[in-house]
């Protein structure tokens, strides 16, 4: 006999031989707290969280997590879903419930000819670059290898190659989905169109994808990319000028601008490690001589500490910052759109930029626009098309003691930038606790993300997500 967390928070018991009857019907395993492998399974990227679901279900196909979903659905028991692990929400894991884990369903499959690319939801950008640049292909997805394609995918997807081939959801051909109830359903503009809408944007709201079939688009294997470097001294000015440039840039340049103190980076004087730094990190998704033109007013700005743009493999590229970004660490994420970066947009953050909390810590702000902001508000779920930039203010360190300082460092920046912001957000840089901020974040697909809540999910079964909380059931 075991207990269980229930969808409504309470406990129900579960004798062995229901449990038992769910873990023989599974081609992958079931894991409980005592079994081998159940510590590392549950484990997650943000090292804030620590939460031990009752039953882990390392599925190993789409059946699998069908009976998975009819089992929680039957016994009304909590259910979450891990891909890969990467949310900053922790959303991937539940305490007590059952956790689906996709970490058996790694597979990528490439078409070259179409350039159809099939993924299932346990891959990475680093397993899904692998497999396109191979043909060199790529699908636009985010900027660090070890992120989920599932998440990422299902909360909006943007990057380096966005402006010019559009979001991750825009380049979404269709998915296969389990839905509340165990059915198998395929979603794409012909079928289950409604389905297919709310998925691109809206998060795991509305069932459970066991296969993603993107359009990949031809970059590479080499693309003009890499850091330009300036002293914190220089930021007022630079920042003014970096806003100026990217006027009437054409949609293969993306930049985006990093805050934060420079960690050991062999091309940096070593007088320099430590330091406030500003970071303008660039690609070009396009041919490398007109890369070199676009980017080199870019270059002539100010007097960089270091230029080290060049020809990258653009899958090395993906990697550039994930050294920054390695499991066990403590994070914390606030985030806003922006119409513009105005002058007390910029103001504001570099008067916090001098008291950043933890030398991991950073401020960072995403060039958006191009492809990915002509698409129609209404066309996908995702919100905030019509932004220019998308500010992450990203918490990060290692001491359980400096969670509460370095939590309201990221609130009070947060604070003083609301009233310039847009008011939408993107979700997947949501934290655990921003729920009564889903609403406003999809600002006019909410409304409609309910109703396909309503039509798909009723009784909220997959809840564990920056919730779309349904009025039917």
């Amino acid at each position: 006999m075991s207990d269980f967390t229930t969808l409504d928070g309470g406990i129900v018991t579960l004798d062995d031989a229901t449990v038992i009857s769910l873990s023989e019907s599974l081609d992958g395993e079931l894991l409980t707290p005592s079994t081998a492998g159940y510590d590392e399974a549950r484990s997650i990227w943000n090292d804030m969280i620590d939460r031990r679901p009752g039953l882990i279900v390392m599925c190993e196909s789409a059946e699998d997590v069908a009976g998975a979903v009819r089992f929680a659905g039957e016994h009304r028991l909590l259910l979450s879903i891990h891909g890969a692990g990467h949310n900053i929400a922790g959303n991937a894991v539940c305490d007590g419930g059952v956790m689906i884990s996709f970490a058996r369903m790694k597979a990528v499959s490439v078409d070259p000819g179409s350039g159809k690319v099939r993924v299932q939801p346990g891959a990475t950008l680093g397993d899904l670059d692998a497999a396109t640049q191979a043909h060199g292909l790529a699908v636009p997805t985010g900027i660090n290898s070890t992120t989920g394609i599932a998440g990422l995918t299902l909360g909006g997807g943007f990057g380096w190659l966005s402006r010019k081939h559009g979001m991750t959801v825009d380049n979404l051909l269709s998915a296969d989905v389990v839905l509340a109830d165990g059915s198998m359903v395929v979603a794409s503009e012909s079928e289950h169109a409604d389905l297919f809408w709310g998925l691109r944007g809206g998060g795991g709201n509305f069932g459970v994808v066991t296969s993603f079939e993107f359009q990949a688009h031809a970059v590479g294997p080499e693309v003009l990319s890499g850091l330009i470097v300036h002293p914190f001294s220089d930021a007022p000015e630079l920042l003014r000028a970096y806003r100026d440039y990217l006027q009437g840039v054409p949609d293969e340049v993306t930049v985006w601008v990093v805050m934060r103190k420079a960690p050991p980076l062999p091309f940096l004087p070593e007088e320099v490690h430590g330091t406030e730094v500003v970071v303008l990190a660039a690609m070009y998704a396009g041919d490398m001589a007109e890369g070199e033109v676009a980017l080199a007013p870019l270059r002539a700005i100010g007097n960089p500490i270091a230029d080290v743009i060049g020809p990258h493999p653009f899958a090395g590229w993906q990697q550039a910052f994930d050294p920054l970004l390695e499991p066990g660490a403590r994070n914390y994420w606030k985030t806003h759109d922006f119409a513009e970066m105005s002058d007390d947009v910029i103001d504001a953050v570099l008067e916090f930029v001098p008291t950043l909390p933890d030398p991991q810590s950073e401020v960072f702000f995403a060039q958006l626009g191009g492809a990915q902001g002509r698409v129609p508000d209404d066309a996908t779920a995702y919100q905030g098309r019509s932004a220019a930039f998308l500010m992450n203010v990203h918490g990060r360190w290692s001491d359980p003691e400096a969670d509460d300082r370095c939590i309201a460092w990221c609130r009070e920046l947060y604070d003083r930038l609301t009233p310039l912001a847009t008011g939408e957000a993107y979700v997947n840089f949501m934290t655990e606790e921003e729920g009564d901020r889903v609403e406003t974040a999809y600002g006019t697909s909410y409304a409609r993300l309910v109703e396909v809540k309503n039509a798909y999910d009723p009784t909220n079964l997959f809840r564990v997500n920056q919730n779309v909380v349904p009025t039917a059931g």
